[in-house]
């Protein structure tokens, strides 16, 4: 969040560990990783920070009413939307395991028939919910009659919560991450997620090259891109976890003298995964159905907000009469060291299950100032692909001079060192390129998209905002 002021701020109302978690808590007696448990079921979520972030937000920054702010979601909620085809599709993807759970089955199915397209979707129950928050504030999730349905619901079905995990929930407020690339100052978001630190250690890496030079998206300029990524990547698995249980070396991942490692590494060919390691101081992948939201006004406020509840569509289980999805963060902890959990990342000790700490995260909400003016709002939901997908639309647009529109539309590529690949979109590079790329020692894999970014770009001179919302997904540009 960047403030008329001048102040920069993150809030960080990341889900955190039950006090009843442990170490080994997904570990079967013989020490082996059972993912059902951390992706699946009441076991897998952790304690819910969105209403608290959201709440603490509008009561030290906003200038509205909470009852004011939250009643088109009531109305929306209570009086139902069209679905889209995208939206459609998107909630008949998990149709299968809808119908497993009789609370779900209500609301995410059609009578136990597929939606289709123009089809009314209804959450009354959630909207019952937002009335409640709307009428007794952040409490009546956390410690009122919200918290003892949710408990009540999560004993008989043996989750981990109590109501001491919920009242004890707190929001914290962090000095954001920055960063400069090529003037522009990058501000982004701190530890527990990783998006920050591995967007300005890659931005630091890149700003040595001439990528204005570059032909965008030729096979010379995905290479860089890749190897970058790959060591990027390698840092985030073996440093990065929550500040407050593990010491996270910002100084030396943003050094210049990791800098220098990374780029003595790149040569004309690509590096195989297995010969990168993190630097040492003196992966399946990743669901996309983060949400995120970038928005600035007149007055020179900007936010970048990204949240989410994990695997599409969390673990697919609505809280009974409250109508609301339970996430599955707690598999973005690394629950065995070097075992990668439902999108492929690897993780180590720094992530680690301990009792009320925060997981990891790749969100990446960034605000770009251009001297002390917001120049560029932006972030994606998009799992382990979220982190390259806000660096790509940043460098389309410093360094190739892109639109917003061109620069989040433009088709991406993506590499998380483990798997060993180059994940590029369907129907976006030549087949030149791809045979250049496979002689370079990649290993290619096609998908259908990546990313699903939100941006603003804003020209200092006119003070006109440009809004763009990534064709791949669901969003709208809009302002008023």
């Amino acid at each position: 969040m960047h403030l008329p002021n001048g102040k920069n701020t993150a809030i960080d109302f990341r889900e955190t560990a039950p006090l009843a978690a442990f170490s080994k808590m997904y570990l079967d007696t013989l020490g082996n990783f059972l993912p059902e448990l951390s992706q699946r079921g009441w076991t897998s979520s952790g304690v819910p920070g969105t209403v608290a972030g959201l709440v603490y937000a509008l009561n030290k920054y906003g200038t509205m009413r909470l009852r004011d702010v939250i009643q088109p979601a009531i109305d929306l909620a209570e009086n139902g939307f069209i679905l889209s085809e995208k939206m459609a599709h998107s909630i008949n993807y998990y149709h299968e395991d809808f119908l497993k759970i009789e609370s779900s089955r209500k609301i995410f199915t059609n009578g136990g028939k597929k939606f289709i397209e123009g089809d009314l979707f209804i959450q009354k129950d959630l909207a019952n919910t937002l009335r409640l928050i709307r009428d007794g504030g952040e409490d009546n999730f956390y410690k009122g009659e919200i918290a003892v349905k949710f408990i009540d619901q999560s004993n008989r079905h043996g989750g981990f919560f109590t109501l001491k995990d919920l009242a004890g929930y707190e929001v914290v407020e962090r000095e954001p991450l920055v960063g400069y690339y090529r003037g522009y100052e990058i501000i982004s978001m701190p530890p527990p997620s990783s998006g920050g630190i591995c967007l300005v250690e890659a931005l630091n890496v890149l700003e040595k090259y001439p990528l204005s030079k570059e032909i965008h998206n030729s096979s010379s300029y995905i290479h860089l891109l890749a190897e970058v990524m790959k060591h990027v990547y390698a840092d985030r698995s073996e440093h990065m976890g929550d500040p407050l249980f593990y010491n996270v070396p910002v100084d030396f991942l943003l050094s210049e003298k990791r800098t220098d490692e990374i780029i003595n590494q790149i040569g004309p060919y690509a590096l195989s995964s297995d010969k990168i390691k993190p630097g040492v101081i003196p992966l399946h992948r990743e669901k996309e159905e983060t949400t995120h939201f970038s928005v600035a006004d007149e007055s020179g406020n900007a936010v970048s907000t990204t949240y989410t509840i994990n695997g599409g569509y969390g673990n697919k289980i609505v809280v009974d009469g409250l109508g609301f999805l339970l996430n599955n963060e707690m598999d973005d902890f690394s629950a065995k060291p070097g075992t990668p959990n439902q999108f492929g990342l690897i993780g180590s000790a720094a992530n680690s299950i301990q009792p009320m700490k925060r997981m990891l995260s790749s969100m990446t909400p960034t605000i770009i100032l251009e001297g002390e003016n917001p120049y560029m709002v932006i972030g994606s939901p998009g799992g382990s692909t979220i982190i390259t997908s806000v660096l790509q639309s940043i460098l389309n647009v410093i360094d190739f001079k892109m639109t917003i529109n061109e620069a989040i539309a433009s088709p991406k590529i993506h590499h998380q060192w483990l798997p060993d690949r180059i994940e590029y979109e369907e129907n976006t590079l030549s087949d030149t390129v791809l045979e250049e790329l496979v002689s370079l020692g990649y290993n290619l894999k096609k998908v259908s998209s990546l990313g699903r970014l939100e941006g603003i770009l804003i020209d200092k001179k006119t003070n006109l905002l440009r809004g763009s919302s990534d064709p791949r997904g669901f969003g709208k540009a809009a302002g008023w």
